[in-house]
């Protein structure tokens, strides 16, 4: 088999006869334009769908962290250190947050029992029985 060869003119043998260069670009750009208006019509659609303008215009500084966000993680910001340092403190801040409520609780407890021994003239720990807090009979409730 012979490679085609263009004749005088620059036409091709089979295929392609009766195409200049021109009409090729000419064709090539309408293929270009042709994908060009299903892109624009399938953004569309999709902005439709997903209603994008009134979510920015609900909720803008919300977006804004949404598309950082969704840029960090394209831009390979998924396993780098940093991403390890800031769940880290997210961890170790909500850990605190919720450790926050238990010690309030043990310590409004323990004032509370130190008051009512001060008030009944018990000096608890050595000097006699002291009289359980509602918060420690709750505790002892939950352990098995």
């Amino acid at each position: 088999m012979e490679p085609q060869q263009p004749e005088a003119g620059g036409r091709h043998r089979d295929g392609e006869r009766g195409r200049t260069l021109g009409e090729r670009v000419e064709r090539v750009g309408d293929t270009a334009q042709q994908a060009w208006t299903r892109t624009r019509e399938a953004v569309d659609d999709i902005k439709g769908t997903l209603d994008l303008q009134g979510r920015v215009d609900r909720h803008p500084y919300g977006t804004v962290a949404a598309a950082l966000g969704i840029g960090y993680l394209l831009g390979g910001g998924l396993f780098s250190p940093l991403t390890g340092r800031i769940l880290g403190l997210g961890l170790r801040m909500g850990l605190r947050l919720a450790a926050i409520p238990v010690l309030r609780d043990e310590l409004f407890g323990f004032v509370e029992a130190l008051g009512e021994r001060q008030a009944g003239g018990q000096t608890g720990g050595r000097g006699g029985p002291a009289r359980e807090t509602e918060q420690a009979k709750s505790n002892k409730e939950r352990q098995p």
